[in-house]
């Protein structure tokens, strides 16, 4: 028996690939498993431009063919490529990336008919079990068909949007030699505004900076680019492109809850009363400006698994979370950058505002943004913060969240490390920054 555990995390299958932590034979067990679980005729299978992905791609189609299941190989795409596929052709799918993670890790994301979420509580334990396990080859064996899946998604993206009303704005762009380059060009190739692009060839080794624009670090090609070509909108893609951060025409980025809050409002204007799904560590003023919109806030764990599967619920038209990744029920319910992006430009186009004059009305508070706190046992200091704070208003729907009218706090334990993660908002910065102060020695050692 192989052990999978530890490359299981909580909503993908994640490890380093030069330790030997995810190979081939692994990625070969997943493919099969996964193919067993899904049941499907037919799946689809893409890969990010990392220097091991060709091979653990590869793997992962013969433990799949294996299992009788036919492949449509999409070669390199985005994640959300792989996810316009499962929707269009209502079959299985699977990408191997490892998103914004260094260049020497390399994992794969899964998905059901209709890009559906694979997560622990939807299937991927069974799926474990199995690969762990092994499972033997079936006589009759799938088959292969190469599958250029670019420019329907590029079409597809494209339908969501009002292209005629996307005007000539100046869009820098920085796809950090990830999987945003294979399709941003031809997106650009059918609007109007103005493509800056950096960084778009995709470079598996990411020569340039890493691919995680949550870092400030990673940002600052972009912003000097901003600078020097007036642009108006910046956007930050990942590694495989599914999460976009923007960056206003000050060269202020934006937070994953401004984001939210002005694309749901631009949802509910053309779809007022509907549903808007948001995590739990979005800021207070996303439900506020969802309800002041006439729609209704519906809150949820953090992770794609929970919003998608709300969405799914309740019809939601529109999910967002802090971390930039942004859900679209036209997208079948998947997350998607570049549908952000484009949404973004067309609401920018129609108001006639700069994004940093728009998103004053919708950032009444200050954040503290995550602070990371390694610990020996998360679990256990998040009761002790919990008994700290008896007597105040507590909920569990996430980790811990501790709140009072003017402010607010979460912790919650990382699902891949021994980190507690802690989120605070308030009225104003001092209040944070005290807020801040109070929960910490709780989380120190």
């Amino acid at each position: 028996m192989v052990a999978l555990t530890t490359i299981f995390k909580a909503y993908d299958i994640r490890g380093r690939t030069d330790n030997g932590e995810l190979t081939p034979e692994v990625a070969a067990r997943i493919g099969a498993a996964f193919a067993r679980f899904a049941s499907a005729k037919e799946m689809a299978v893409g890969r990010d431009c990392r220097l091991s992905s060709p091979g653990l791609a590869g793997a992962f189609i013969e433990g799949a063919l294996g299992q009788g299941v036919n492949v449509l190989d999409l070669g390199e795409v985005a994640t959300d490529t792989v996810y316009y596929v499962s929707g269009r052709h209502n079959v299985p799918g699977a990408v191997v990336t490892a998103s914004h993670n260094p260049s020497n890790y390399n994992g794969i994301k899964l998905c059901r008919e209709g890009a559906a979420p694979v997560g622990m509580d939807s299937g991927l334990v069974e799926i474990r079990k199995m690969a762990e396990a092994g499972l033997s080859p079936l006589a009759a064996r799938g088959k292969t068909r190469p599958l250029d899946a670019i420019p329907g998604y590029v079409d597809h993206l494209l339908s969501v949007v009002e292209v005629d009303n996307i005007g000539a704005l100046r869009v820098a762009v920085d796809a950090g030699n990830g999987m945003g380059g294979v399709v941003v060009e031809r997106v650009f190739d059918r609007i109007a505004p103005t493509l800056l692009g950096l960084y778009l060839d995709p470079d598996g080794t990411f020569p340039n900076h890493p691919a995680d624009p949550l870092r400030p670090e990673n940002l600052v090609d972009l912003t000097a680019l901003m600078e020097r070509e007036g642009a108006d909108l910046g956007v930050a893609f990942d590694g495989d492109a599914d999460r976009a951060f923007f960056i206003d025409d000050q060269r202020v980025p934006l937070s994953g809850s401004t984001t939210t809050a002005l694309i749901a409002r631009w949802f509910l204007a053309r779809e007022p009363g509907a549903a808007i799904v948001h995590n739990l560590i979005t800021s207070r003023a996303v439900a506020e400006i969802v309800k002041a919109a006439g729609g209704r806030p519906i809150r949820t764990r953090v992770g794609h698994s929970y919003i998608k599967a709300v969405m799914a619920e309740t019809g939601a038209v529109f999910g967002g979370e802090h971390s930039g990744h942004y859900y679209f029920r036209a997208n079948y319910r998947a997350d998607s950058g570049m549908l952000a992006m484009l949404v973004l430009l067309q609401l920018l186009s129609e108001s006639g505002r700069r994004l940093s004059e728009l998103r004053r009305e919708v950032e009444p508070y200050a954040a503290s943004g995550e602070i990371n706190f390694k610990v020996v046992d998360p679990q256990q200091r998040i009761e002790v913060v919990a008994a700290a704070f008896r007597g105040t208003e507590q909920d569990r729907l996430d980790g811990l969240t501790v709140s009072w009218p003017d402010r607010w706090f979460n912790l919650r334990p990382s699902n891949t490390e021994p980190y507690v993660r802690l989120n605070a908002e308030a009225a104003d910065r001092r209040t944070v920054e005290e807020l801040v102060a109070t929960v910490s020695p709780f989380l120190e050692d």
